[in-house]
């Protein structure tokens, strides 16, 4: 497959750019769906909620508003440029944070829905063991939820991967900088270079293809036999 090196450079920041994201998201979304799990306010609702709406804005419409938070021009993105020592805007860097924020329900809703399903149980056997909440969560909670982690994992790098709509609000198309393979894709079919755009488009579908066979199939191992098997299903309803 003659694939030109332009191209293999946005499917490495892809990669790179998915990868950091799941990193990041993996760090954040753990304690975040733990919390929501244990907390009993009505704010919760809220809160999942503002979780949610990521998938079901309009990408340019979520791009649009990050791209005015990111913007020297406001109190906040001069306070990140400050922070990063730089714009955010239109950097590889700002395409983390808006993937962070794009991806961040893939994360958090399937290890939401297996928090929900066994953690008061786990948390309440732990507790009366003498666990620690955190002690339990990370020695209990998460090696009983791996089935979960990996279905959020490879939920949001995946979804990261086909990313459009926000990352050229954000990043533009500046090659080696953010221009990913869905940007690289788009530039393709726009100047019909098509035989490109095809073999762009193939590559990300394989990728694709074998990373959820992949987790599919490492869920199902790593699926805990003592619990309720309906329960242990990561949600979503994709890789379980």
């Amino acid at each position: 497959m003659n694939i030109a090196a332009a191209d293999w450079q946005a499917l490495w920041l892809t990669l790179k750019l998915a990868g950091s994201t799941t990193l990041l998201l993996f760090i954040i979304g753990v304690p975040l769906a733990w919390k929501l799990s244990q907390w009993q306010s009505r704010w919760r609702h809220g809160i999942e909620v503002l979780i949610t709406l990521p998938l079901v804005l309009p990408p340019t419409v979520l791009g649009f508003y990050l791209l005015l938070l990111f913007s020297p021009n406001y109190a906040p993105g001069q306070w990140l440029s400050q922070l990063f020592d730089g714009p955010l805007v239109f950097s590889f860097t700002g395409l983390v944070f808006a993937s962070v924020i794009y991806s961040l329900p893939f994360m958090v809703q399937p290890l939401l829905a297996a928090f929900n399903a066994n953690g008061q149980r786990l948390t309440q056997a732990a507790a009366a063991l003498g666990i620690p909440p955190w002690a339990a969560l990370l020695k209990v909670l998460l090696p009983a939820s791996r089935a979960a982690i990996v279905s959020a994992c490879a939920l949001t790098f995946a979804h990261t991967l086909g990313e459009f709509g926000v990352v050229l609000m954000i990043g533009g198309a500046i090659p080696g900088e953010t221009q990913v393979v869905s940007i690289a894709l788009y530039q393709h079919v726009e100047a019909m270079e098509y035989g490109a755009a095809h073999r762009l488009a193939l590559m990300l579908m394989g990728i694709t293809t074998v990373l959820l066979l992949a987790a599919r199939w490492l869920g199902h191992s790593l699926a805990p036999r003592g619990l309720n098997s309906e329960r242990a299903k990561p949600v979503m309803g994709v890789l379980g």
